[in-house]
C-alpha cells in the first residue's frame, strides 16, 4: 500500500478516533492518535505529520492549544490544522478560525468531504513547502529555517461572483462593514469583467446548484492570471458533495448553509495573508532567479546564462539545418583604462560598453559579460555575411563614438577585438562530449586571440570547427 501522507488525530473520544482512522486509512493515509495535549509536542516530533485532525474540546484543552504548541515549531509551524465541531454550531466554528486554524469540519460528516478538505491541504501545503525549500536553498532535514509568520495583509482586491446581481450587492453591503479590503461585485456569466482589469487577489464565488460554478472555479485555477488567487466557494446549503467537487477543483475553503458574513471575513483574512507571504517568496524567487543569470554591473547577462543559451541556439541549429555565429569581443587595453582613469572610470566604460553592445544587435541574440572586460554574442539563425556585418557594427559602436568620463574634460578612446566562430550544423556533431558548447567557444576565443595578435580594434572570422 502507498502511504500519501501522515495525518494525527486527536480526540478524547476512542470511537471517533477509530472512525477516522477507518475512514483515512481506506483512502491510503497513515494514521497517528492521540487523545490529549500534554504530551502533543514529543508526538509530534516524533511522527512529522502532514495534517492534523484534532476536536474542537480536547480531555485537557483545545484546538486552539495544539494551534499554538505547532506554531512554535518552526518545523511544523505550515501543517495544516483542522477542527473538528458539532455540525450547527456556529459559535465554534467562528472561534476555530479566530483561533488560526485551516478549517472546522461539521460532524457528523462524509467521507467525500472529509477526503476532499485533506487533500485540498495536503495540496496547498506541498505547494507551500516548495516555495519555502526553494526560497532558502535548503535540503530537508539540514536545518530549515523557520515559517515566516502570516503578517497582517495590506488592502486586498476581492471580487464578489455572485448568481444574481442583487445577491452580489447584498454580499458586498454586508462584508463592506467587516473587511478593509476593496470589494467588486459581479455575476457569473461576466467572468471577463473580473479577468479584465487587476487581477483580484480573491474571489468569493458563489456556488449553486448547477454546474456553472464549479466550471467557473476550474476556469480560474487554469488560468495564470488567477492561479494563486485566494478562491472560496460559497453553497447555499450542506451540500457535501458540491462542497467536495469545489475542494478538488481548487477552492482555498468552502462555506456552507449560505454567506455568514463573520466566517468569510475571517477566511478572507487568513488566505489573503497566507497569499501575501506566498506572492513574497515567489517574488524572492523570481528575484534570486534573475540574480543569478544577471551581471550587476552592466545588466547583461552572465556566463552562467551565456552556456545555457549558446546550448539552446545550438540544439535549434540541428532542428532548424541553419548556422548562427559565436562572437567573443574583448575591449582593448583595458587595464591601461583603469591604471589611468581609476576603477570608477573603468566600471562606467563597461556599463557604456554593455549599452552600446545591446544597440548593435539591436536586441537579436543575446549579450553577455563573462568576464572582466570580455564579452559574448550569440546570433542565432545567422548567415556568414550576415554575421561578419554584425561583427563590424559591434566594433565600430565602440571605436567610433570616444568615451565621456565624470571629472574629465575630454572623452577618451575604447576599441574592441571582436573574434567570430561561423557555426553550421555539421560543426555541432557531439562526438564524446556532452555539448559542443565549449568547443565552440574555444574556437571562438582563437578567433579573439587572432584579432588581438594582428593589432587589435578588428574582427577575426573563424570557419573550421578547430
Amino acid at each position: 500500500m502507498s502511504v500519501q501522507g501522515t495525518i494525527l488525530v486527536l480526540d478524547g473520544v476512542s470511537t471517533n478516533r477509530i472512525m477516522l482512522k477507518v475512514q483515512l486509512t481506506a483512502a491510503w493515509y497513515h494514521v497517528v492518535q492521540g487523545e490529549k495535549v500534554t504530551g502533543l509536542a514529543a508526538l509530534l516530533r516524533r511522527t512529522r505529520p502532514d495534517l492534523v485532525l484534532t476536536a474542537q474540546s480536547l480531555p485537557d484543552g483545545s484546538a486552539a492549544d495544539v494551534k499554538k504548541i505547532m506554531a512554535a515549531d518552526p518545523i511544523l509551524a505550515d501543517v495544516p490544522i483542522v477542527a473538528i465541531a458539532p455540525q450547527n454550531d456556529k459559535a465554534a466554528r467562528l472561534q476555530a478560525l479566530s483561533d488560526g486554524l485551516d478549517d472546522v469540519l461539521g460532524y457528523p460528516f462524509k467521507d467525500t468531504l472529509l477526503l476532499a478538505r485533506v487533500r485540498s491541504l495536503l495540496r496547498a501545503r506541498v505547494d507551500r513547502q516548495e516555495l519555502s525549500i526553494k526560497e532558502n536553498s535548503q535540503s530537508i532535514g539540514f536545518g530549515e529555517p523557520a515559517q515566516a509568520a502570516l503578517a497582517p495583509p495590506a488592502i486586498a482586491q476581492i471580487a464578489l461572483l455572485t448568481q444574481t446581481p442583487r445577491a452580489g450587492a447584498l454580499w458586498s453591503k454586508m462584508l463592506a462593514n467587516q473587511t478593509r479590503h476593496r470589494l467588486t461585485s459581479h455575476t457569473l456569466p461576466d467572468l471577463k469583467a473580473v479577468l479584465s482589469g487587476a487581477t483580484p487577489d480573491a474571489i468569493v464565488v458563489e456556488l449553486g446548484p448547477h454546474a456553472s460554478g464549479c466550471s467557473v472555479l476550474a476556469d480560474l485555477r487554469a488560468r495564470g492570471a488567477t492561479r494563486n488567487t485566494v478562491l472560496i466557494g460559497i453553497l447555499p446549503d450542506e451540500n457535501a458533495g458540491l462542497a467536495a467537487e469545489a475542494l478538488d477543483r481548487g477552492v482555498d475553503a468552502v462555506c456552507m448553509a449560505g454567506f455568514n458574513v463573520d466566517e468569510i471575513a475571517l477566511r478572507l483574512e487568513t488566505q489573503i495573508a497566507r497569499k501575501t507571504r506566498d506572492d513574497r517568496l515567489r517574488a524572492s524567487l523570481r528575484q534570486g532567479l534573475s540574480e543569478s543569470l544577471i551581471d550587476p554591473l552592466t545588466g547583461l547577462h552572465n556566463r552562467r546564462y551565456a552556456m545555457r543559451a549558446l546550448d539552446q541556439i545550438a540544439h535549434q541549429a540541428l532542428e532548424t539545418g541553419r548556422g548562427f555565429a559565436v562572437m567573443l569581443a574583448d575591449l582593448d587595453h583595458f587595464k591601461a583604462i583603469n591604471d589611468r582613469f581609476g576603477h570608477a572610470a573603468g566600471d562606467l566604460v563597461l556599463t557604456e560598453t554593455a549599452r552600446r553592445l545591446r544597440t548593435a544587435t539591436n536586441q537579436s541574440g543575446f549579450v553577455a559579460r563573462i568576464g572582466g572586460e570580455e564579452f559574448m554574442i550569440g546570433l542565432p539563425d545567422t548567415a556568414p555575411q550576415q554575421a561578419l556585418r554584425q561583427a563590424d557594427v559591434i566594433c565600430d559602436s565602440i571605436c567610433q563614438t570616444p568615451f565621456n568620463l565624470p571629472d574629465h574634460a575630454t572623452s577618451i578612446p575604447v576599441t574592441i577585438s571582436v573574434g567570430v566562430k561561423l557555426c553550421t550544423p555539421p560543426d555541432l556533431t557531439w562526438r564524446d562530449e556532452a555539448s559542443p558548447v565549449n568547443r565552440l567557444i574555444r574556437s571562438a576565443d582563437k578567433a579573439l586571440y587572432a584579432a588581438k595578435k594582428a593589432g587589435r580594434n578588428q574582427v577575426h572570422i573563424r570557419q573550421s570547427a578547430a
